[in-house]
């Protein structure tokens, strides 16, 4: 499981440098520890629903990485030894970054559907940027995974 979870790091981590969002150094191990820790609230989302779901993913690894720049040890009890405060802190900056790039992929998705194959008002000749646009940014969605 550590090496899947080592990959999805690492993908997710593209992911967050695609909309400027620096990622401390989160290992397998302190993720594992993380995910399967103890918590204070009734959140019943597993491990496996994390891997599985790249929004999740993201979320998840921007809060460890909030709670490392704040100097927290990430281990299986960070989030019951870390004030409520710092926990939802991390939290919202982590809510901040998953809907940022969650954001950029649904525009990206409207941006084809209404300008490049439902806009009946653009110009011929505004069509080849329009297509550059989109061209520009799926190539760097499929190169993050």
């Amino acid at each position: 499981m550590l090496s899947e979870i080592k990959s999805k790091i690492e993908t997710a981590r593209k992911k967050l440098n695609s909309i400027g969002y620096t990622v401390e150094n989160v290992s397998a191990r302190e993720f594992y520890d993380y995910m399967t820790g103890e918590i204070f609230s009734e959140d019943t989302t597993t491990i496996d629903d994390v891997l599985e779901n790249e929004f999740l993913m993201i979320h998840e690894l921007v809060e460890i990485s909030e709670l490392k720049k704040m100097g927290k040890t990430i281990n299986k009890r960070v989030i019951v030894d870390s004030s409520k405060i710092t926990i939802y802190t991390a939290h919202f900056t982590a809510i901040e970054k998953e809907l940022e790039y969650a954001w950029v992929k649904v525009r990206l998705r409207q941006h084809k559907e209404s300008v490049l194959e439902d806009d009946p008002n653009l110009p011929q000749e505004m069509r080849p940027r329009a297509e550059a646009v989109l061209e520009k940014f799926e190539a760097k969605l499929k190169a993050l995974g």
